[in-house]
């Protein structure tokens, strides 16, 4: 007997329209191949229509295999050097870092250490169609792949170019023990695809050069059409009303919006979080963020230069992303400020049809204040339901200490996926930079646009667009990032997620409400104090050889300790001066560092010997424990403390430093 299977509501229909206009566009579509992928890097329009062919995106990676599921090591951090299998190919052992069904073809590939040859193999043939140093490769000095295409940006390598592929495609390397990504479309397996070959970059020099140099100053791209001349406005907004920017019929679609802001510091940063755009498309509201944090760089005015949103000094911020509607949009500006607010810019506005492909654009907001680092979690960015493609997010955190925030990976779900199909190896790795670097740097798809220091303290921001690499979806998409911290304490984080969706989609944002756009006050940096500790960075020298003088170190009091460096050897002698309280006798404790490089010393207090020499070496920067120097009277006020190189460990390089964290005093017995 048959059985009878029907899936009903609003889900089957969304699926039925999309297997319609996936099959009916690919019929029609010419084949896939690296000249048509390249423009995929610059055109903003084709991101509002559900892509035809239909594909979807996926990453290999180095994620810690240990991570199995919620329950069975989550949180396993060792993301180096994973890869699928090893292979021996002509006597020589390769990682292979991505093994891929076609027809399919590359989009990214990033990695914070790029090492040994990078082998692409094709279809199956033997021969690798690209084959390259890794770093050359992905860091712009490759033939024909110029940066920004390809390009090292804060300490991450990334490779924008597309390499498609028929049937296959294998990606290995003759080095391991490196981090990497590889995103990767896959099409349906009817979809024509040309494969690529070598020569195919010299035969498309000139569209390459050109689309590298769009790319390289996204600002002069216009994407408007000639008689779509911007309509501008100005208004004044009071307190808890709503301004309307500008109010347009369909079908059409919104080309460019622009606003002037008057940078004035760190004054620009709440009053931007407490301005909430509202656009509204047909009739549902599909963005709905505090206005600095639209244009992907909040709190504040934080200049950078991508493809879809632009920030410059001046206060010039630009949004490029294409909005496509079929009846009407309405732009509103919600003041929750306790002032008036002046806003003046200008929309761009251009005929569009509407076809059963087109999507509306959605951008929305979300910040928890308070969050605990441990126990570690995976913190959500986005849940949609319904049709779309995910094109991008945005991300700020309020970090209260030095260390690093952001170890965590991303996992993106997409149409249901028990196992992520993007799992990551650090939060900076997904947007495009590693290390932790706390460098600023701009690119057309991924950037960092603040970080306050020192190191990863306080406020940070930074964004990443799918462009080339967007993430279609065709039931619903869940991005999760992992907070993974190195360092107990409590932080601030907000996120922007961009999306299209065919009408009706839903996703899991709440309304914005005054307490969510009041910005806190930067955090106040936490540092370590060991109570009664006496700092030595912080001591007056009184006699020197070589170079003294402050280094921050995780793990000493203060997290800081007094560095000397840049002595000659045995004898040389560096005095400095602490302050007792009172006058009397008291034991004298000293906290010092010790690392390979590190020599022997002998201490004094006052001309007095205190102790016998020290050894300072050790294969690892480690703090050590306080050892007893000795019992001596001391004076109220300054007294000394006399440090003098006597030799080094045989296993020490021979450099004679010294590492000096604090001196402790107690009463004598």
């Amino acid at each position: 007997m048959a059985t009878e299977f029907m899936i009903r509501g609003p889900v089957a229909l969304m699926m039925l329209w999309c297997a319609l206009v996936s099959a009916r566009a690919a019929a029609d579509a010419p084949a896939i191949s690296t000249a048509t992928l390249l423009y995929d890097l610059t055109n903003l329009s084709q991101l509002a229509e559900f892509p035809a062919p239909a594909y979807t995106c996926r990453q290999f990676s180095s994620w810690d295999r240990a991570s199995k599921s919620p329950t069975d090591g989550w949180f396993a951090n060792g993301d180096c050097g994973q890869y699928l299998r090893t292979e021996n190919i002509s006597g020589r052992t390769e990682f292979v870092m991505m093994d891929a069904e076609g027809p399919g073809a590359i989009v990214r590939i990033w990695s914070a250490n790029p090492d040994g040859v990078m082998r692409i193999y094709i279809d199956g043939e033997a021969d690798p169609a690209l084959e390259a140093g890794m770093k050359d490769l992905l860091g712009g000095k490759y033939p024909g792949l110029p940066r920004p295409i390809a390009g090292e940006y804060s300490r991450g390598w990334n490779l924008y170019f597309p390499i498609p592929y028929a049937r296959r495609c294998k990606i290995t390397s003759d080095k391991g023990k490196f981090y990497y990504h590889v995103n990767y479309r896959t099409y349906a397996h009817d979809t024509k695809v040309v494969s690529f070959k070598q020569e195919q970059i010299g035969a498309l020099r000139d569209p390459i050069e050109s689309i590298a140099g769009a790319l390289e100053n996204p600002d002069k791209i216009n994407f408007a059409s000639a008689g779509d001349a911007p309509v501008a406005f100005e208004t004044t907004i009071a307190p808890g009303e709503t301004g309307v920017l500008g109010s347009f019929e369909g079908p059409a679609e919104v080309k460019d919006l622009a606003l002037r802001w008057n940078p004035s510091g760190d004054r620009d940063e709440p009053v931007l979080r407490a301005v909430l755009l509202e656009i509204m498309f047909d009739g549902e509201t599909t963005v709905a963020a505090p206005l600095g944090d639209f244009f992907g760089s909040g709190p504040g005015v934080n200049p950078f230069d991508s493809l879809p949103l632009q920030v410059s000094k001046d206060g010039r911020m630009q949004c490029k992303w294409v909005m496509p509607f079929r009846k009407k949009v309405r732009i509103t500006a919600k003041n929750l400020n306790k002032g008036p607010v002046a806003l003046k810019g200008s929309i761009a506005i251009g005929p569009r049809p509407w076809t059963d492909r087109t999507m509306l654009f959605h951008a929305k907001w979300r910040i928890q204040h308070d969050v605990p680092t441990d126990p570690k979690v995976d913190w959500n960015y986005i849940a949609a339901t319904g049709m779309g493609v995910f094109v991008g997010v945005a991300f700020a955190i309020d970090n209260p200490v030095k260390e690093w925030w952001g170890e965590g990976d991303e996992k993106i779900y997409v149409d249901g996926e028990r196992f992520p199909s993007h799992f990551g190896t650090g939060t900076e790795d997904y947007y495009g930079y590693a290390w932790c670097s706390s460098a600023l740097f701009t690119h057309a798809f991924h950037n960092q646009t603040r970080c306050d220091g020192p190191r990863n303290f306080g406020r940070t921001s930074v964004n990443r667009f799918h462009i080339i690499d967007r993430i279609p979806f065709q039931r619903d998409f869940r991005f999760d990032m992992e907070l993974w911290h190195w360092k107990k304490c409590l932080v601030n984080t907000s996120v922007m997620n961009y999306w299209y969706a065919a009408p009706g989609g839903t996703d899991n944002f709440s309304a914005i409400s005054p307490d969510h756009v009041a910005l806190r006050p930067p955090p106040a940096l936490q540092t370590s104090r060991v109570p009664g500790a006496i700092e030595c960075e912080g001591m007056r020298v009184i006699e020197k050889k070589g170079q003294p003088g402050p280094q921050e170190w995780d793990g000493t009091s203060g997290e800081r300790h007094l560095w000397w460096k840049g002595g000659q050897g045995p004898g040389d002698t560096l005095v400095i001066g602490f302050n007792a309280p009172t006058d009397g006798r008291q034991k004298v404790f000293g906290r010092f560092l010790k690392a390979r490089d590190y020599g022997i010393a002998k201490f004094a207090i006052n001309g007095h010997e205190a102790g016998g020499p020290i050894d300072f070496y050790n294969d690892r920067v480690l703090v050590g424990d306080e050892i007893e120097l000795g019992t001596f009277d001391l004076k109220a006020g300054e007294n000394t403390l006399s440090v003098t190189i006597v030799g080094a460990n045989e296993k020490a390089v021979k450099s004679y430093m010294v590492g000096i964290d604090y001196l402790m005093l107690k009463p004598a017995e």
